[in-house]
């Protein structure tokens, strides 16, 4: 029944990526090369993730620490600098775009107290706010 389905083709796929992508550290080394070359990528990068400024003062410290992540990103902190980028990046465009809750819930769960553990969200997100939404 799985063959119907285009996560059957994904599957099969999989042992590949690895070898057409790249482990997740060759990307991520590969993010800081561009950086490196690229300095107008890193600033359109932070003129972009700024547009998020003022909406909460936890994702206005999270922006300034992914400043200095960026300003100080080195090889052996590669990934950490990526993850730290995406995550701003989802949240500056979740509350320039997305419901209230939604870009609260994500910036509380994501940048705030994390948990390790799926679904697991600080108290204060508002719940049924984002249930109604889905």
């Amino acid at each position: 029944y799985t063959e119907a389905f285009p996560l059957a083709r994904r599957y099969r796929e999989q042992p590949v990526l690895a070898v057409w992508e790249g482990s997740g550290n060759v990307i991520a080394l590969d993010v800081l090369r561009a950086m490196a070359t690229t300095p107008v990528a890193i600033e359109a990068f932070l003129a972009e993730i700024d547009l998020a400024r003022g909406h909460d003062d936890l994702l206005d410290t999270y922006l300034n620490s992914v400043r200095d992540l960026i300003a100080s990103a080195e090889p052996r902190t590669a990934r950490m600098t990526v993850e730290a980028m995406a995550l701003a990046l989802q949240a500056s465009i979740l509350v320039r775009y997305a419901p209230l809750a939604v870009a609260d819930g994500f910036i509380q769960s994501r940048l705030g107290s994390r948990s390790l553990v799926y679904g697991a969200l600080p108290t204060g997100v508002d719940l049924d706010a984002i249930v109604a939404r889905a």
